[in-house]
């Protein structure tokens, strides 16, 4: 199994929960069933479960899918065992399920049955009915929204909830400040625009088109990650986090001829071996209702 796309995604995850708004959280649990059946977009590693259970959703069915093979696998692999260790009830030995054998669920915590799913994730919404919720993670700013909008509803119950945290919203920043912070920025957002579908701005765009459509949005909250040095070092694998965001900036603004780039990427390296860099990433939580009747 390749390792490089897991640690990335589970190194991300203090820093999401870090992030996640209470108040849209509560909101979310507020309105969901006793045994929910909840349906996850890009769903990456399974991070969600043991989130859910740990705010309580310990019965029902969750479900998630994601487009990527090398992602599924391990998320049927290390789940389990992160929530036995947990203490949380999860019975069988999961030790034989790390390719899609087309069992359903996965395995079970306490009441809630789980599985994974490698697919894309629309076409799983639009094949979904009556879902109690559907979950997009950090994934409505990859696609065009009202896909992403029509393909939730269309797999929710009436009266169903879409929860949309973690939506990127176009604020980039490194700290300390370097001369060439506002031309780095502009380039890696404009990079960020030219893929088809992308919204560097989809934060707010998502909450304007949420305010319009026939349902309620019942809450949004500010979401941003914030990844800083205490003491010269990160908490958890965070330093590896920043390793891959810087990355992904310096792959995505390289070629658009920034004046002090290159200064810029090795600063910023610099400080990040030092541990003095600091990140943060606007972005929103949103929650909607669909209608009712």
């Amino acid at each position: 199994m390749e390792h490089a796309l897991p640690r990335y995604l589970e190194s991300k995850r203090s820093v999401d929960e870090r992030a996640l708004a209470p108040r849209v959280r509560d909101r979310f649990l507020r309105d969901l069933p006793p045994e929910p059946t909840i349906v996850e977009a890009a769903c990456g590693t399974g991070v969600t479960v043991p989130r859910l259970l740990s705010w309580g959703v310990d019965a029902g069915r969750y479900r998630g899918i994601d487009a990527d093979d090398r992602i599924i696998p391990f998320a049927r692999w290390i789940r389990p065992r992160e929530l036995r260790r947990a203490g949380h009830d999860v019975p069988g030995d999961p030790a034989g399920r790390t390719a899609d054998a087309g069992c359903d669920p996965d395995f079970v915590a306490d009441d809630l049955a789980v599985s994974f799913a490698v697919g894309d994730a629309l076409d799983a919404l639009a094949a979904t009915e009556d879902a109690d919720a559907v979950i997009a993670q950090a994934f409505a700013d990859l696609l065009p929204l009202s896909q992403l909008l029509s393909a939730a509803e269309s797999a929710l119950r009436p009266g169903g909830v879409a929860y949309l945290p973690i939506t990127f919203d176009g604020g980039t920043i490194f700290q300390p400040d370097h001369p060439a912070d506002d031309a780095v920025e502009t380039a890696y957002h404009a990079a960020i625009d030219d893929h088809p579908g992308r919204d560097v701005r989809a934060g707010r765009h998502l909450l304007d088109r949420l305010r319009r459509r026939d349902g309620d949005l019942l809450a949004a909250g500010s979401s941003d990650w914030i990844i800083r040095p205490r003491g010269g070092t990160y908490p958890a694998d965070e330093r590896f986090f920043l390793d891959r965001l810087l990355g992904f900036v310096e792959g995505a603004a390289g070629d658009r001829d920034v004046e002090g780039f290159d200064a810029w990427v090795a600063t910023r390296r610099d400080q990040l071996a030092a541990g003095e860099l600091t990140y943060v990433a606007h972005q929103y939580d949103l929650l909607y209702r669909t209608p009712t009747g």
